[in-house]
C-alpha cells in the first residue's frame, strides 16, 4: 500500500533563510533550565562574590602547613651504590673457564641481591655494630610512655611498643627507615638510610655496603672451605679405588697371556695383522707372475714381436737383438746389388732366421721362469694362509677374555679420570679457603656521605599541595553550591510558567464539548500574558506539539512527519519540532524523502552517507548519523545523490528504524509527499504529523486525517499551516502545552 499526496510549488528560497535564522534555545544562556548547559558567566560571578570563603581558608592552610612543616623533626637520608658486577679473580677461576666469557647476570639474580640487602641477618649486624638499639630513634620505649600509642594499639590501629621484644622494635625501626633497590636497566643497587643524625644516616648506609661484601666474601670462603672438605674424603677413597682397579687389571692380563705388544694392541693381533700383510703380498707375486707368463705365451703363439718388459730386459736377448739389427742392416746393403738367389743373400737370410729362433727360446725360457715363480708365490700363499687360520683360531678362544680385559681398563680409566678431577677441584677450593681477599660480585661505586637538606618533610611540596587543595575544595563547594541554587529556582518557574498552559486546553475542551467533534485534532497557540504574548501563531503551535509529544514519552517515540506542502517546508517542519523536542530529549530526523537539500545544508557532515549505504552494507549506523549544525539533533540521510530509491522498500529499512527506537527518546520520520514509501514503515507504533499546503481546504484536511488513522497511525495531528524561516526559535525559557 502507498501514500500519495499532491504537492505543492516549491519554494527554494525558504531554505538558506531556515539556516540562517534557527538559532537553536538550547545554547542560549537563558535557557539553561531547560537545556541543562551550565551557565559559566553566573558561575564565575558567584565565584567573584564569595572569593573571601576561598581566599581565606586558603591563607589559613597555607599558613597551618608552613608551621607544621616546620614544626616536624627532620630526616636527613644519605645513599651508597653497588655494582653487581659478578666479579671473579681470573687466577681462582677454574682451569676450564680461564678461556671463556663469563654469564652476565640477569634481572633475577640482581633482585636476589637486593633482597640478600633486606635480610634481616644483616640488619642484626649493622644494629650491633653502630649501637642502634641504645639509641631513643630506634626503640620507642626509651623515649617514655606514650599515651597515644597505646590507646591506638587498643583499637588495633598500631602496635603497643612494650609488647614487641627490643630486637623486633628496633628492627621496625631500622626497615622503616631502610630501602635497597634496583635501578632500572642496569646492575646497580642503591642503599638508602634515614636518620635524625646526618652523620649516623651516612654511617649506616656505609656499613650497610661494607657488610653486604663482608657477608658474600665470608659465604664464599664458606663454600670452599665446605668443598675442600668433602672432596679430601672423596679424593682418599677414589684413590684406593683406582688401585684395586689397576691391581685387577695387570693380574687379568697375566692369567690371560693378553700381553700388549706395540700400539697398545696384544700380541696375537699384531702377529695376524703381520701375516695378513705377507699373505698379501705373496697373492699379488703370485698374480703377476701369472700375467706375466700368459702374455708372453700368447705373444710366440700370435707370431707377434716380445715386448714385454721381462724380455726385453734380458741381457742375451739384447745381444741377440743386436746382431739381428747388424745382420738386417747388411741384408739391405746386399739386396741393392745382388738378387734373392745370390748366396750371399740367402745366407744373411739364414743367420736372421737363426737369431729369430734363439730369441724365441729366450722368450719362451723366461716363461717358465716366470711360471716357476708363479707356483713358488702360491705355495707361499698356501703357507701364509695356514698360519693365518692357526692365528684365527688361537685369536678366537681369547676374544671373551679380551673383552674382560677391556672392560676391566674402562673402569680403571674412569677412575683415574674421576680422580684426577677431584685432584685439581680439590687444589681449587683449598686456595680458595686460605686466600684472605675472596671477591664478592659487587664492589661499593659510591658511598654515602653526610647530608645537609633534610629528606623528611617536603616543606615546598607540603605546603603546596595543601594550599591548591584547599583552594580547589573551597572553589568547589561554592560552584556545586551555586550550581544547585541555579537549578532549583528556574524549575520552580518553569512548573509556575506551565500552570496556565495547562489550564488553556482544558478550558478549549470543555468549550467544544458541546459542538460537533472533528475528524482531526490541530493544536491551537497559547497566548501568554507579558513579554511572551507577541509569539507568533504558528510558532506556538509547533512549540505546543512539541511539548505534547515530549511529555507523551513512548507513546510519541515514532513520530512521521508527511504532508501535502513543499519538501522543503516539511523538512524545515521536522527540523523545528525536533530542535524544540532536543532540550530535554534525544532526538534524532530520519530523511526519507531526499528531494530537499536542507538536511544537508544544515549537517555537520553534507556528504555522510545514509540509509541507502546502510541497506548495501557500505557504511555503519556510526557513519550514518551526523549532528545538527545548530542544536543536538542527530541527523541521518537517506542516502547521497543519486541513490536509488527502490532501496527504501528494503524490509531492513524497518529494523533499522527499530534499532533508532531503541536508542533515542524520539525519533522523527521526514517522509515528504510519502508518495513512494511502504505504509507499514511510516505507520508502525507511529503518530502523524500532517504539514498542509496553505490552500488545502478544511473539508480535505479532515478526509486526510480520517485515511491517514485507517491506515495505522495511533494519532493524526495537523497543522494549520507549515513552519516558515522567520519562525525562529526564540531564546528564553519558554513553556507552552498541547
Amino acid at each position: 500500500m502507498r501514500l500519495a499526496f499532491w504537492r505543492a510549488t516549491k519554494d527554494r528560497a525558504l531554505i538558506q533563510r531556515a539556516i540562517s535564522k534557527l538559532a537553536p534555545a538550547p545554547y542560549k544562556p537563558a535557557a539553561a533550565s531547560l537545556s541543562g548547559d551550565l551557565d559559566l558567566a553566573a558561575l564565575g560571578q558567584s565565584l567573584m562574590r564569595n572569593r573571601r570563603w576561598i581566599i581565606v581558608p586558603t591563607v589559613i592552610a597555607a599558613v597551618l602547613s608552613i608551621a607544621a612543616v616546620n614544626l616536624v623533626t627532620p630526616r636527613y637520608k644519605s645513599e651508597a651504590r653497588i655494582l653487581i658486577d659478578g666479579r671473579e679473580n681470573v687466577f681462582l677461576r677454574p682451569s676450564g673457564e680461564r678461556n671463556e666469557e663469563r654469564t652476565a647476570l640477569d634481572a633475577e639474580a640482581v633482585t636476589s641481591q637486593v633482597q640478600l640487602l633486606l635480610s634481616r641477618d644483616l640488619a642484626r649486624e649493622i644494629i650491633k655494630k653502630n649501637k642502634l638499639g641504645e639509641r631513643p630513634e630506634f626503640d620507642p620505649v626509651l623515649q617514655g610512655f606514650s599515651p597515644l600509642k597505646s590507646l591506638l594499639a587498643l583499637f588495633g590501629i598500631g602496635r603497643d611498643p612494650f609488647s614487641l621484644t627490643p630486637e623486633e622494635r628496633v628492627l621496625d625501626a631500622f626497615f622503616e627507615r631502610y630501602a635497597a633497590y634496583a635501578v632500572d636497566k642496569s646492575r646497580v643497587v642503591v642503599i638508602e638510610f634515614q636518620s635524625l643524625d646526618p652523620d649516623l644516616a651516612a654511617r649506616v648506609a656505609n656499613s650497610i655496603a661494607e657488610g653486604y661484601l663482608v657477608l658474600q666474601q665470608n659465604a664464599r670462603q664458606e663454600q670452599a672451605k665446605g668443598a675442600s672438605q668433602w672432596l679430601s674424603g672423596e679424593i682418599d677413597n677414589l684413590r684406593r679405588k683406582v688401585s684395586e682397579a689397576e691391581s685387577r687389571v695387570e693380574d687379568f692380563r697375566s692369567k690371560s697371556s693378553l700381553f700388549v705388544g706395540t700400539n697398545n694392541t696384544t700380541l696375537s693381533n699384531q702377529q695376524m695383522g703381520e701375516l695378513n700383510t705377507q699373505l698379501n703380498n705373496a697373492r699379488a707375486l703370485k698374480s703377476d707372475a701369472e700375467s706375466k707368463a700368459r702374455l708372453i705365451r700368447e705373444m710366440l703363439q700370435s707370431g707377434k714381436p716380445i715386448e714385454a718388459s721381462e724380455v726385453l730386459n734380458s741381457e742375451l736377448i739384447r745381444r741377440l737383438s743386436e746382431q739381428r739389427v747388424t745382420l738386417r742392416g747388411q741384408l739391405a746393403e746386399q739386396s741393392s746389388t745382388l738378387l734373392d738367389n745370390h748366396p750371399r743373400i740367402k745366407e744373411l737370410r739364414a743367420q736372421l732366421a737363426n737369431l729369430d729362433g734363439q730369441i724365441r727360446d729366450e722368450a719362451s725360457k723366461i716363461s717358465r721362469s716366470l711360471d716357476n715363480d708363479a707356483r713358488i708365490a702360491g705355495g707361499r700363499v698356501e703357507g701364509l694362509g695356514a698360519s693365518l687360520e692357526q692365528l684365527k683360531k688361537q685369536a678366537s678362544s681369547t676374544n671373551g677374555q679380551d673383552v674382560q680385559l677391556r672392560a676391566l681398563e674402562r673402569e680403571a680409566k674412569a677412575q683415574r679420570d674421576l680422580l684426577e678431577s677431584y685432584l685439581a677441584k680439590y687444589r681449587e677450593a683449598n686456595t680458595r679457603e686460605t686466600i684472605d681477599a675472596a671477591p664478592s660480585d659487587g664492589r661499593i661505586i659510591s658511598r654515602a656521605t653526610v647530608s645537609n637538606a633534610p629528606a623528611y618533610p617536603k616543606k615546598f611540596p607540603i605546603v603546596l599541595i595543601a594550599t591548591l587543595a584547599t583552594l580547589m575544595l573551597s572553589a568547589g563547594l561554592i560552584a556545586t553550591g551555586e550550581l544547585l541554587r541555579m537549578t532549583a529556582p528556574r524549575a520552580a518557574a518553569a512548573f509556575a510558567l506551565s500552570a496556565p498552559a495547562v489550564r488553556a486546553p482544558a478550558a478549549a475542551a470543555a468549550t467544544a464539548a458541546a459542538a460537533p467533534a472533528p475528524a482531526f485534532t490541530e493544536p491551537r497557540p497559547v497566548m501568554k500574558e507579558g513579554p511572551a504574548s507577541d509569539i507568533p501563531a504558528e510558532f506556538s503551535e509547533i512549540e505546543q506539539l512539541a511539548d505534547s509529544l515530549r511529555r507523551a514519552g513512548e507513546a510519541a517515540r515514532k513520530v512521521t512527519i508527511l504532508g501535502t506542502a513543499s519538501s522543503e517546508s516539511i523538512t524545515l517542519t521536522a527540523l523545528t519540532l525536533a530542535r524544540l523536542i532536543a532540550r530535554q530529549a534525544r532526538v534524532v530526523v530520519v530523511d526519507l524523502s531526499a528531494s530537499s537539500p536542507t538536511m544537508s545544508a544544515v549537517s555537520v557532515d553534507p556528504a555522510s552517507p545514509g540509509l541507502a549505504e546502510l541497506m548495501l552494507g557500505e557504511a555503519s549506523f556510526a557513519q550514518i548519523i551526523t549532528k545538527d549544525r545548530l542544536s543536538r539533533v542527530h541527523l541521518v540521510n537517506a542516502g547521497r545523490p543519486g541513490f536509488d530509491r527502490a532501496l527504501l522498500q528494503s524490509p531492513r529499512l524497518t529494523l533499522a528504524i527499530d534499532a533508532l527506537m531503541r536508542v533515542y527518546d524520539h525519533v522523527l520520520l521526514d517522509a515528504g509527499t510519502a508518495s513512494d514509501l511502504p505504509a507499514e514503515l511510516l505507520t508502525a507504533q507511529a503518530r502523524a504529523v500532517v504539514v498542509p499546503d496553505a490552500s488545502m481546504t478544511p473539508d480535505a484536511r479532515a478526509v486526510m486525517c480520517d485515511q491517514l488513522k485507517a491506515v495505522g497511525f495511533s494519532e493524526v495531528t495537523m497543522l494549520s499551516k507549515p513552519a516558515q524561516p522567520s519562525d525562529a526559535v526564540e531564546p528564553g525559557p519558554r513553556v507552552v502545552a498541547a
